[in-house]
């Protein structure tokens, strides 16, 4: 049994992403940016497209279901907090429950903040990642409908998987989250050497995803709101780590 993630652009800066499971020859798109972007990919693979796997519901997310669904007749899976929000969802997950692909079971995890319903699919197995706008390269989501408690414990919970973990986000924002890393934690020698990489990788045109969760715990500030050394530099020293989490959050928000 194996996963086939296959990588691609879509709209002005989202990620597109197949992923095809070898056993049974089912593929899923991860969320539904932009329908030429994913056909496109299909059809450069030769594969069909039997599911849709949604993390959310901004537009730029979900905007490509109704032609895939219309087009394949795929089964679209999304989050039950946000049924409201998404229509054609065929199946309702959330925290806690495991979907398939064939023989490839993704657990879901609840990652709210960036929208409160915001899930992300973990192939345990395989040890992908597919985080959406949960989790960035060197940054999180934009928190537009929830607080910084529950979204601090949810990016806490996806620093618990693996070191060796690939994540699959949904935007290329890395070079522009280095920098803000950068500016708030100037001393942090894995940080430096992944806004090296960044730089030659955007230098030659090539992507920065997937990323080494590992790697990424260390150098990136919003999965390290406990530590002191971010408490300081904004005065928060002792505070509670989702205050920390906040005002790196608020910097960002800011830069």
């Amino acid at each position: 049994m194996s996963l086939i993630v296959d990588v691609f652009p879509a709209r002005s800066d989202n990620f597109g992403y197949l992923v095809h499971d070898t056993a049974s020859g089912r593929t899923g798109a991860i969320d539904a940016p932009e329908t030429a972007a994913i056909k496109n990919a299909l059809l450069h693979r030769g594969w069909n497209l039997t599911d849709i796997f949604i993390t959310h519901h901004h537009i730029d997310h979900v905007e490509a279901i109704p032609e895939l669904k219309a087009e394949f007749g795929a089964r679209v899976v999304g989050p039950r907090g946000e049924a409201d929000k998404i229509a054609g969802l065929d199946v309702l997950v959330a925290g806690g429950d495991t979907v398939t692909l064939g023989e490839t079971a993704f657990d879901v995890y609840d990652a709210p903040g960036h929208t409160l319903g915001h899930i992300v699919f973990h192939d345990r197995v395989g040890k992908h990642l597919f985080t959406a706008d949960a989790l960035f390269s060197l940054g999180v989501g934009r928190m537009f409908e929830g607080t910084p408690g529950p979204m601090w414990e949810g990016v806490k919970a996806l620093r618990e998987f693996p070191d060796d973990t690939l994540v699959y986000c949904g935007h290329e924002y890395t070079a522009s989250n280095a920098k803000f890393a950068l500016s708030i934690d100037p001393d942090n020698a894995a940080l430096q050497r992944r806004a090296a990489e960044v730089t030659a990788l955007r230098a030659a045109g090539k992507a920065t995803i997937p990323f080494s969760l590992g790697e990424d715990k260390a150098a990136n500030p919003f999965l390290r709101a406990d530590d002191p050394v971010l408490a300081r530099h904004f005065g928060l020293e002792g505070a509670d780590p989702d205050e920390v989490f906040a005002a790196i959050r608020k910097g960002k928000d800011n830069f």
